[in-house]
């Protein structure tokens, strides 16, 4: 069975085509991309005790297994299968993106065209034709098709349409294909050789401004990006041989180059310290929100700010060459990431070039009139259709960037404004991932709070976990000192120990004081009720006697719940909470933000496995993380959301998405661009296939003239380019569209 029958399928899901006792045959779109590991396809299956042998077909995209067990349930093979696929789920993914994206015919990069370029030929265009149109000089009447080309607005026409000739016919000599150049070409070479300059130079001026707009939006997406990841200073403070100090444009850096950086300045190579040291802020490159101390022969990158100190670098890596300069130019030449829906305009475009020349033809044949079927060409689909929906989606992304949201891809927006499934991380996404103490409960009676917070510190000075920085930053804002104390012993998985005055002082959980003989019973109503609270906790023991219990809690973000009540309101059907955290302080969070449902005491993989569960059932499926437990997650969704200042780097580069703001409203607001920008991309669909189809029918039946003809599909073009552009001035904080 060929693999197109699983065509309609979810790329992991997997079908049984053929059953019988001992043998099965299974369906999987996803086989069809696993070129080259099917060896290790093959030994994952084979691990499993039952199955006896396993032949991989890539070209058909199933596997025929043969088990020993009949007893072996069909459901229970094809949930077998479904997992091994899955481990394999990310080249399947990136080359079913890289087939759909491959273009029916080859179009001009618009985002390589020079902007000045663009803009030098419709003015010189326009004042062609204003010239062609006040001396007449736009009809040749009586003279040969030779000195029709060689005339002044000819030759011009010609000129300006050099990329347009050169695009339509590599199209046509490299995939055997016309394109939306082609078209243009021979219109314009059918409008000259009738004798109509002006027709062909309207051709060209009213396409050129389309152009322009759109290779302006791409430019005004590059100048967005780049502005978010800002990768250094426009001038440095080079070292000299004779160490003096002198000012250079960071252009004419050169590897090997020593720069000096002070306070407050950003470095803009890549390289590491020769000398000094410094805090260097490196949140723009690796999602570290704490400043790190950066000494001799420590590794910096180009994009890190020094927050305090100076240092001199040796430059290993400058301008394209750095881990900044790499982040931009994947954003910028993420083609094989354009939404389908662009893509979907590009080959829709393609199917219906060959349709204007069979029109042109047809109309021809019946009426012999040349001007009616010049028309034919001179109107057509493609232009509109792909110009205003490449516009649109640059718009968007750059309008984010401007927001502080880096989307990778236009696919991705395509992708959010479809989806219908969200799944959250709790610690540091629903949460700002700094925990703080909420309750000090004193359980002895000679004991205060103060002490009580007291001894738990000093237990926990030296200590990195979340909890004793919590204990910490409580003595610090209440202004405490932390009493003297001796060593602190670390007991893994249970506490900390250390002695203060006489007294042993443990801070732990529950098996760690039982383990010393502490009594524990007095303390379970407190305990409940610090549970049902949603509160993490530690007992503090004084000697063999409990002191007292301190309560801690991760605070929701601000405008979370505002935010989950958005979401709401955008139909989103199922939202769903993933975490580590015990099921208790999971139920509290869960029930307290209304989630539809929740998962807790999940490792990375676990979460990472049920998005692909849920994908395996054709849901689109976003998730939403910060940190490295949450990377898996991120790359395996359908749309991966890094949140948040304090993301990690492996989040950054797993996320399809990046937001930098710690606001959660941002995440609705995206949708909404999102579900805004192919709004209008479909008003863009409806405009130019019907007023185009108008035009086609008029020009057939005579009544539409070529110049009108070609001024009618143009200025479509350029209507529809420009309601593109109103994504520019979307306003994330008041959206207005659907």
């Amino acid at each position: 069975m060929h693999w197109k029958s699983l065509s309609k399928e979810p790329l992991l899901k997997c079908r049984a085509l053929h059953h019988i006792p001992g043998r099965m045959r299974i369906g999987c779109r996803a086989i069809r991309y696993l070129d080259g590991y099917e060896k290790e396809l093959a030994e994952q299956i084979n691990e499993l005790i039952w199955i006896r042998q396993a032949s991989i077909s890539i070209t058909t995209a199933n596997i025929l297994i043969y088990f020993d067990k009949d007893d072996i349930s069909p459901e229970l093979i094809i949930s077998q299968m479904e997992e091994i696929i899955a481990l394999f789920s990310i080249p399947a993914h990136q080359r079913e993106r890289k087939e759909k994206n491959k273009l029916t015919v080859n179009e001009r990069r618009l985002q390589e065209e020079p902007v000045g370029s663009l803009l030098r030929n419709v003015l010189v265009g326009a004042g062609t034709l204003a010239w062609a149109m006040l001396t007449q000089k736009g009809k040749a009447k009586g003279v040969s098709l030779l000195g029709r080309l060689l005339g002044f607005t000819s030759l011009t026409s010609i000129s300006l349409s050099l990329p347009i000739i050169k695009s339509g016919f590599e199209s046509l000599r490299d995939t055997g294909k016309p394109n939306a150049d082609t078209l243009s070409s021979t219109a314009i070479f059918a409008s000259l050789l009738s004798g109509n300059t002006i027709s062909a130079l309207t051709i060209i001026v009213l396409a050129d401004t389309a152009e322009l707009i759109t290779a302006y939006s791409m430019n005004k997406t590059r100048s967005a990006i780049r502005d978010m990841l800002s990768t250094g200073e426009k001038y440095v403070w080079k070292v000299l041989d004779d160490d003096n100090l002198v000012k250079i444009p960071t252009n004419d850096l050169r590897v090997a180059d020593h720069i000096v950086v002070h306070t407050g300045e950003i470095i803009s190579v890549d390289g590491y310290v020769e000398k000094g040291s410094a805090l260097v802020d490196e949140s723009s490159i690796t999602g570290e929100f704490m400043p790190r101390e950066k000494k001799e022969k420590e590794q910096v990158f180009a994009g890190s700010i020094v927050k305090s100190g100076t240092i001199r670098v040796f430059a290993e890596k400058i301008k394209e060459d750095t881990a900044a300069a790499r982040i931009i130019h994947m954003v910028e030449e993420a083609t094989m990431y354009k939404a389908q829906v662009q893509n979907m305009a590009d080959r829709f475009s393609a199917q219906l070039i060959p349709l204007n020349f069979a029109l042109g033809t047809i109309v021809y044949l019946f009426t012999g009139s040349i001007s009616r079927a010049l028309n034919m060409l001179v109107i057509d689909y493609s232009c509109g259709i792909r110009l205003s929906t490449a516009t649109a989606l640059t718009a968007a992304i750059s309008t984010g960037a401007r927001n502080g949201i880096l989307v990778k891809g236009s696919n991705y927006l395509e992708m959010l404004a479809e989806t219908e499934t969200l799944i959250f991380d709790k610690t540091g996404t629903l949460t700002e991932g700094n925990p703080e103490v909420k309750s000090v409960i004193p359980m002895a009676e000679d004991i205060t709070e103060k002490e009580l917070l007291s001894l738990a510190a000093a237990a926990e000075e030296t200590s990195t976990h979340p909890i004793a920085h919590a204990i910490l930053e409580k003595m610090k804002t209440r202004g405490w000192n932390i009493p003297k104390h001796c060593v602190v012993e670390v007991v893994v998985a249970r506490g900390v120990k250390t002695q203060v005055k006489k007294d042993i002082i443990r801070v732990g959980n529950a098996k760690f004081m039982k383990e010393n003989g502490i009594p524990l019973d007095s303390s379970a109503d407190t305990v409940s009720r610090l549970m049902l609270r949603g509160e993490n906790f530690v007992y503090v023991a004084k000697g063999n006697t409990l002191a007292g219990l301190i309560g801690i809690m991760d605070p929701l973000r601000e405008n979370m719940k505002k935010s989950l009540n958005r979401l709401r309101n955008l139909k989103i059907d199922d939202i769903i909470l993933l975490t580590g955290d015990v099921e208790q302080q999971a139920e509290v969070v869960a029930s307290r933000m209304m989630f539809d449902r929740f998962e807790s005491e999940l490792l990375p993989e676990d979460k990472a496995k049920f998005a692909l569960q849920l994908q395996s059932k054709g849901f689109r499926v976003a998730m939403i993380g910060d940190g490295i437990n949450d990377a898996p997650a991120l790359a395996y969704a359908d749309v991966g959301i890094a949140l948040g200042s304090k993301r990690t780097d492996l989040a950054m580069e797993a996320a399809d998405i990046a937001i930098q703001s710690d606001d959660p409203l941002t995440i609705p607001a995206l949708i909404m661009l999102s579900r805004s920008t192919m709004h209008i991309v479909r008003q863009n669909f409806a405009t130019s296939i019907g007023v185009n189809s108008i035009g086609l029918v008029l020009g057939a039946m005579g009544v539409l003239p070529v110049f009108w003809g070609a001024f009618l599909h143009n200025m479509t073009t350029v209507a529809v380019v420009s309601n593109s552009l109103r994504l520019f001035f979307y306003n994330m904080n008041k959206p207005q569209l659907k």
